[in-house]
């Protein structure tokens, strides 16, 4: 019979399946096998060409349980419900218990009113963080202490002490802190960082970044806090940056932004429009833009040039589909992040899964350190447009 992985398996017991290799399937021969903890049946060919390869079976799903069940929140929930088969969403937990339970019974998960059930349940491995970023904090070292593992979307906080405890308390704990920088799992990144490890880019002496969020812009300034642009859509550019121009570290900071696209918001200290540029240690220069409102889609690439040649990334296209009609030549963009990068958010939680089982070394994951200094970057960014100055990171550091 086939398996859930489509493999011809017999179950023995409950320790051991055997998958039956054979070239000729047909009148199969049941005979009696001894194994540990008991008897049980196995097939082989009548003519001995079977082969009977004792499985292993597969590891207990890593048990999640997701805090904060907004949109992103709740994208994250169904894409380890039904995406992430090593990973099992066990609860979900929201203060609007209502929320909660919908999300959690479409997706065959208890739900919580509360973090601190979860947080005591020896039966949770890990969580998911994805509340606004002004709690991060606490359920990040709260959760470290309970010795689960930690998933927190970005930022990993706003605040640079708070970043400081997060890590501290993870690494005391011994747990794996991922933030979700999902970018460096978008196929096309990461092929521009396999170009750059691989030596063809050679020395990165020039790196782009850029999001721009789908058209037209119907937030309301009044409910974006302030240096949203930096802090909750920048800090995606800041690691994409960082990360493309390995072993490097940004120096220097100069950030330009305004209301463009609100301009009535402006006197209110709303910014949706913005262009940082940082100076690395290792030389190079790199340009980190954001706009709010791109009428033709949600946008997001990225580019590193160097002295062996360049690599581009990113696309706001939803397939390699071209359209040709009377009207000419077209294709689809994606309108949300949730569309344009469904498989990035995906392989995030894939990995987040193969760092808690394998231990898999941080270079695989965006680490909490990783969080850190892109979030170092945003102050320096937001102190750059404050006092209309170039601001170096040690005017940051603690």
């Amino acid at each position: 019979m086939l398996d859930q992985y489509g493999c011809n398996t017999w179950i023995i017991s409950s320790f051991l399946c055997s998958l039956v290799i054979s070239k000729n399937v047909e009148g199969l021969e049941r005979h009696s096998l001894l194994v540990s903890g008991g008897g049980a049946e196995a097939v082989r060919s009548p003519h001995d060409e079977g082969v009977i390869v004792p499985l292993v079976p597969p590891a207990s799903p890593i048990r999640l349980a997701l805090i904060g069940a907004g949109r992103i929140g709740s994208h994250h929930a169904a894409a380890i419900a039904h995406d992430v088969h090593a990973a099992h969403l066990a609860a979900v937990v929201d203060p609007r218990i209502d929320t909660a339970t919908t999300l959690a019974e479409r997706l065959g998960a208890r739900a919580e009113a509360d973090a601190s059930g979860v947080l005591a349940d020896p039966d949770i491995d890990a969580i998911v963080v994805t509340t606004p970023a002004a709690l991060h904090r606490d359920l990040i070292v709260e959760a470290a202490a309970a010795g689960k593992h930690v998933f927190a979307e970005k930022p990993i906080t706003t605040d640079l002490i708070e970043a400081d405890e997060c890590v501290a308390a993870a690494r005391r704990a011994g747990v794996v802190l991922q933030i979700g920088f999902n970018r460096r799992f978008a196929p096309g990144f990461a092929a521009a960082r396999t170009a750059v490890d691989d030596g063809r880019i050679g020395t990165p002496q020039l790196l782009r970044s850029l999001t721009r969020d789908p058209g037209p812009y119907d937030g309301d300034p009044d409910k974006t806090p302030q240096w949203t642009i930096f802090l909750e859509t920048l800090i995606h550019d800041f690691d994409t940056l960082r990360w493309l121009n390995p072993g490097s570290e940004v120096i220097e900071v100069t950030a330009h932004a305004d209301a463009l696209i609100r301009p009535d918001a402006r006197e209110a200290g709303f910014l949706d429009t913005a262009v940082v540029t940082l100076r690395f240690d290792n030389g190079a220069f790199a340009t980190a833009e954001a706009s709010f409102s791109a009428s033709y889609g949600y946008d997001v690439r990225g580019e590193v040039f160097g002295d062996g040649g360049m690599a581009t990334a990113g696309s706001a296209r939803t397939s390699d589909m071209d359209y040709y009609g009377p009207a000419g030549v077209s294709y689809d963009t994606a309108r949300a992040d949730t569309e344009l990068l469904h498989g990035a958010y995906v392989a995030e939680f894939a990995a987040f899964v193969d760092a808690i089982r394998n231990g898999s070394d941080a270079s695989a994951i965006p680490t909490g350190e990783d969080g850190v200094r892109s979030l170092e970057i945003a102050r320096a960014a937001i102190i750059s447009v404050s006092e209309s100055r170039t601001v170096t990171l040690e005017e940051v550091a603690r």
